[in-house]
């Protein structure tokens, strides 16, 4: 069989882990080994930091249009229960937005609501 030499495979490689881990601290960027192990665990990072991002963005549009009914003189759990009621479809999103954005909109919902 014939010798196989895999001296520029292994270069390219790890010249592309190396592109990757550009940046990251001490031998995590400078040895193959360790570089290895740190792009693996930053992978497997932002892979939960994408679902935490959902999470924490709907616990953010809760706390706003909670405090924002609160101040409506009504709770977040009774006003999401009579939009329900109500028919009037507007996610978390939107309505943490109006909020924001536009108070008096968010005042009328609420008082269609009530």
């Amino acid at each position: 069989m014939a010798r196989v030499k895999r001296g520029i495979v292994s270069r390219r490689k790890h010249n592309k882990l190396k592109e990757l881990t550009k940046g990251y601290r001490g031998t995590k960027s400078k040895l193959i080994r360790d570089a290895k192990q740190a792009e693996l665990h930053a992978g497997a990072y932002a892979y939960h930091g994408r679902k935490r991002k959902k999470r924490e963005f709907r616990r953010l549009w809760i706390t706003r249009i909670g405090e924002a009914a609160k101040a409506e003189g009504i709770s977040y759990s009774v006003f999401i229960d009579k939009l329900k009621k109500g028919n009037i479809e507007l996610d978390r999103k939107i309505l943490s937005e109006l909020v924001v954005e536009d108070p008096d909109t968010f005042k009328q919902i609420v008082n269609s609501v009530k």
